[in-house]
């Protein structure tokens, strides 16, 4: 939302001493013009806030589960070609064909799908945790992971044999049009499951310079992610 300063301009031109009542009303005017236009702009303001949709669900702080990544054939195929053998990191697991991650904290609001845009707010942190990729002596780690589902992008801390080569860079791109709604579970669980994780341009540069090829692209569909998080 674009917020537009105002400007008052107010021009008093005083050329005798037989003007000052015409200039003192005009000031009076001018005064109860502002005011007047104040009390409108704060009446429309609340209007528009009264007329936000109400949230299907919020949770001000998360305390757990996972976010679970199917690995797309795509991928490991590509994976595979590079001579790239695929890990895990700290607290994260590679299992069933699935990447998952813990998480450690965030928020998220989800509205009506087409009530509001982005109608799925808020970030989900998987902090010390996340996964590997290697060929040879040549080990990159993706730590960290932040999802911002507001501006559909995953951020990550990434680390070259070590040493670290980018802090919370924008590693995958997140298209949620594929996103299906959300689903509550008798066990205090509510899950999102569908969004498509992408590579960003960001991570395909850093993947390329770093195994000296130029095979990783864009857009290359990684998997579908599945989010649950405890609703208690």
């Amino acid at each position: 939302m674009m917020l537009k300063s105002r400007k008052i301009v107010v021009a008093a031109a005083i050329a005798a001493i037989a003007v000052l009542p015409a200039a003192a009303c005009s000031s009076d005017d001018s005064s109860d013009s502002a005011s007047s236009s104040t009390a409108a702009t704060s009446s429309a303001s609340s209007a528009a806030e009264s007329s936000a949709p109400a949230p299907v669900a919020t949770i001000p702080t998360l305390t757990g589960r996972d976010t679970a990544v199917a690995l797309d054939t795509g991928f490991t195929d590509a994976l595979t070609a590079l001579k790239l053998t695929p890990g895990v990191v700290g607290g994260a697991k590679l299992e069933n064909g699935s990447l998952v991650f813990p998480i450690t904290g965030g928020n998220v609001t989800y509205y009506t799908p087409g009530s509001i845009q982005p109608y799925v707010q808020g970030k989900i942190e998987h902090a010390n945790a996340g996964f590997s990729l290697t060929a040879g002596q040549t080990v990159v780690d993706i730590t960290n992971l932040t999802i911002d589902p507001g501006t559909s992008k995953l951020m990550a801390d990434v680390s070259v044999n070590g040493q670290v080569a980018a802090t919370q860079a924008i590693v995958f791109d997140l298209d949620g049009s594929t996103l299906k709604p959300l689903q509550t579970n008798p066990d205090g669980t509510a899950v999102l499951e569908g969004t498509r994780v992408l590579i960003s341009d960001t991570a395909a540069g850093l993947l390329n310079k770093t195994f000296n090829t130029d095979a990783v692209k864009a857009g290359l569909l990684v998997g579908i992610a599945k989010i649950t998080v405890n609703t208690k």
